[in-house]
């Protein structure tokens, strides 16, 4: 319960998160490199691109990610590599095709936990490695990762969310932290068999109409690939922050800037709320509703005792630009 927690202080420590943060730079990128949503036939600011391919279409993901993480988890890097682009592909209701990866390290040694990463991922997930970038003479270390997958006529975008949608979040709590980083693994050492059904989720929900929108849950955190959300489809909502699915013991506050292994936000007709959360149920992952998205520019979140706080005001302040007048790209 979050009844003895200052809801200001929530709401300033989302803001202030350091993967909200990231998300706030992809706004100038995209200016420079002249990319707008107005003139895309798939708008521009969702997990994955977005490519029209005969009847359906073509998803490309890319992940790059921070030195500082590679060097002191490299193993989990690698294995990040393939899952957190498996989990864009599937937020776009899409299913992986191929991978390949770009790696510099200073030598063959620093590079093989990271391949080690990778090719249990692929094994796991049962996708491909088909090639890449490899350079072990380089004077750091980097790691970059790419995943082409296929979706149907129907896509999950970002911009579809409505005012009346449920905002459901699907969480896979049978996990734990990777101490001292704030990443909570549900995935390396469970069964691949497992991990694959899962991800069949939500090109499943897609193929049956029952999702309006989607995005997977990022560095962002919960609230923040929320925010995410909202603007590319110019809506508002709040958050109860109580009813975000969390494993037991871990304190909202640290939980709030989780990056989870599997963790989607999905916009849902009331309607077909139980019938989605129920998909999940099925399979052992943790869904429900957690707010109403209304026709405002304005995120707020709510706490046990009913007091609100305003997280993000859209129209004052864009967080990534993909809103109606702009475009983004949001992984």
């Amino acid at each position: 319960m979050t009844a003895a927690v200052d809801i200001q202080a929530l709401a300033r420590q989302i803001r202030d998160a350091r993967g909200v943060g990231h998300k706030r730079d992809i706004d100038a990128v995209v200016a420079r490199l002249g990319l707008s949503s107005r003139h895309a036939a798939v708008p521009v600011g969702d997990d994955c691109a977005a490519i029209p391919d005969g009847d359906g279409h073509l998803l490309l993901a890319i992940e790059g990610f921070l030195d500082s993480f590679v060097a002191a988890d490299p193993y989990f890097a690698g294995y990040c590599g393939i899952m957190v682009n498996l989990s864009d592909v599937a937020a776009m209701g899409g299913r992986p095709l191929a991978v390949v990866d770009a790696l510099w390290s200073r030598d063959a040694a620093e590079a093989d936990p990271i391949l080690a990463g990778l090719r249990d991922a692929a094994m796991l997930y049962g996708v491909p490695v088909v090639g890449g970038h490899t350079n072990t003479r380089a004077d750091a270390g980097n790691l970059a990762v790419a995943v082409l997958g296929r979706a149907g006529p129907r896509l999950l975008t970002s911009f579809d969310a409505a005012p009346g949608d449920d905002l459901v979040a699907a969480i896979d709590l049978r996990g734990r932290f990777r101490e001292p980083h704030p990443y909570w693994d549900a995935s390396t050492g469970a069964p691949g068999e497992r991990l694959r059904g899962d991800l069949a989720l939500l090109p499943g929900l897609a193929e049956d109409g029952l999702v309006e929108a989607a995005k997977d849950i990022s560095m962002a955190g919960v609230v923040g690939t929320a925010l995410m959300l909202l603007e590319c489809s110019n809506v508002g909502g709040v958050i109860d922050l109580d009813a975000i699915p969390r494993p037991d013991r871990v304190p909202l506050a640290r939980w709030l800037t989780v990056f989870p292994s599997f963790g989607y936000l999905l916009s849902v007709r009331p309607d077909r709320t139980p019938a989605v959360c129920a998909r999940f149920a099925e399979r052992g992952i943790a869904a429900a509703s957690i707010g109403r998205l209304d026709a405002g520019r304005v995120a707020r979140v709510r706490g046990a005792a009913g007091d609100e706080a305003v997280v993000w005001d859209f129209v004052a302040s864009p967080l990534i630009g993909c809103g109606q007048d702009g475009a983004g790209a949001a992984s």
